[in-house]
């Protein structure tokens, strides 16, 4: 019966596909579905959608979780193992997990692992529920999620041993009786994938859980401005930290996206005091937002992770204020190269709403997408568990640590927070040179050498004229 059916699905096959292909043999062009082949390797595929999609709807497609494109070059890195100039660690030796966000403040972020829940609102992107697992899967391995922008929701409270909220531009977190009931405070003035621009929830969309969390009147959109309200000077700012550090005693920090004018923004959080500093690069995800705004904005993390870090060296601040890369970090080995270039922590967003879904995107897929799972008033929510998302959490970040520490006995560390950029090689000379750390083919030694050679170089560093007497050479031997 079996090779029956299996006989008349591949004589159906056979002849659709002929008949397919003699059509595209034989029509023109213009009556051609083929057609559809060089305009997408023209276009693209991503791009050609959304042009369909401006012209359908006459407004910016809402494309949720960030920028399609990756732009940090994290492939370009790879770790250096040990054998014996340095010997790997002991396989008896525990690798240290821990860290600390604020060390200066009177009530520092006590951690156990180095990851965290990236800032993602209920109402504003997430359903309740999923924010409830992901508060319970944080806690269950010793870290803390993050508000993101909206009120203070009970049940999240309740959930999360370690909750960081973010004093948001749309308000609903910035009375002292809600963020005196924070570990941690961070200030939202921008995010990667939307820098700093204004956003808006209709109220048709916005139900009534919501509507109660964000304190917003029957009617009334919710509204993130571009600016924190009351915060139009530097000095107005730098007031703000202070009030909040005197007033809750806890970590406050600053989430800014990525931009090329960084060390001046981080020049002014230093001035302010801030515990920590957290930044998001143009990976960084999100519910919904504009494919401009998501593609076209804000600098790359790993780039930024590696000037913010140089910059609070420079200042000799780097003990001081921790830094938070966020943004595209996907893999263990994302983490552990941005800690390398020296961020204290890592926000996950997408991976870890991937991991709390987990095998539950069996529910959405192939029919639905897996936002419609998680995303507020998307279609199934209510078939999402809770705590069978939480379990599917930790167990990603408890995964995630363990192949972090592997690495670590095989560079001969025993803490993740030991690791650094000597761990690191780079496949790329002007990435090396731009981020300091040795370019993988040439040995340590000659590494100057090289990069010397280069910058006399026609074709990598001075313009002068190749003549026949220029007898350059790699000094590699």
């Amino acid at each position: 019966m079996y090779k029956i059916v299996e006989n008349i699905v591949r004589n159906i096959m056979n002849e659709t596909i002929d008949k397919a292909f003699l059509r595209m043999a034989r029509d023109q062009y213009t009556e051609n579905i083929f057609e559809m082949i060089p305009v997408t390797q023209k276009v693209g595929v991503v791009n050609l959608m959304e042009v369909v999609m401006r012209s359908s709807g006459g407004q910016p497609p809402a494309r949720p979780l960030g920028s399609y494109m990756r732009f940090s070059p994290w492939n370009k890195f790879l770790f250096n193992p040990v054998h014996l100039f340095r010997f790997p660690t002991p396989d008896n030796v525990s690798i240290t997990t821990a860290v600390t966000i604020g060390k200066r403040a009177r009530k520092p972020l006590e951690l156990a692992i180095p990851i965290m829940i990236a800032g993602m609102s209920f109402g504003g992107a997430l359903s309740k529920s999923v924010k409830i697992a992901l508060a319970k899967g944080a806690s269950a391995s010793g870290t803390a999620t993050n508000t993101g922008e909206a009120g203070l929701m009970e049940e999240e409270r309740e959930a999360a041993k370690l909750l960081i909220g973010q004093y948001n531009r749309g308000g609903w977190l910035n009375e002292r009786e809600k963020y005196s009931r924070l570990d941690a405070i961070e200030i939202q003035l921008g995010q990667g994938a939307q820098g700093s621009s204004p956003q808006r929830t209709a109220a048709k969309n916005i139900g009534p859980d919501f509507r109660e969390v964000f304190d917003i009147p029957e009617g009334e959109d919710a509204r993130i401005h571009s600016r924190l309200p009351g915060i139009d000077t530097k000095e107005q700012f730098i007031a703000l930290v202070r009030k909040l550090k005197d007033e809750t005693g806890v970590p406050v920090g600053l989430k800014i996206a990525a931009t090329h004018h960084l060390e001046k923004e981080l020049q002014i959080a230093l001035e302010a005091e801030v515990d920590f500093i957290t930044i998001d690069g143009a990976e960084g995800g999100t519910h919904a937002a504009a494919p401009t705004l998501e593609d076209d904005l804000g600098l790359p993390t790993l780039f930024a992770i590696s000037r913010a870090a140089n910059f609070l060296l420079n200042k000799g601040a780097n003990q001081d204020v921790s830094l938070i890369a966020s943004g595209g970090l996907i893999t263990p080995g994302d983490f552990l190269k941005a800690m390398a270039l020296g961020a204290h922590a890592v926000y996950i967003g997408t991976a870890a709403v991937m991991a709390t879904l987990g095998a539950q995107l069996v529910k959405a897929i192939p029919f639905e997408p897996p936002t419609s799972l998680s995303v507020y008033n998307a279609k199934i929510t209510d078939k999402f568990d809770i705590e069978e998302g939480a379990k599917t959490l930790f167990n990603f970040l408890n995964a995630s640590v363990l192949e972090m520490q592997s690495l670590c006995y095989s560079l001969g560390k025993t803490g993740l927070a030991e690791v650094s950029k000597s761990d690191l090689c780079c496949l790329d000379p002007f990435l090396a040179r731009a981020t300091g750390v040795e370019l993988a083919y040439i040995p340590h030694e000659q590494q100057d050498e090289f990069f010397n050679f280069l910058a006399s170089s026609p074709y990598f560093g001075s313009p002068h004229k190749h003549t026949a007497n220029d007898h350059h050479q790699p000094p590699i031997n």
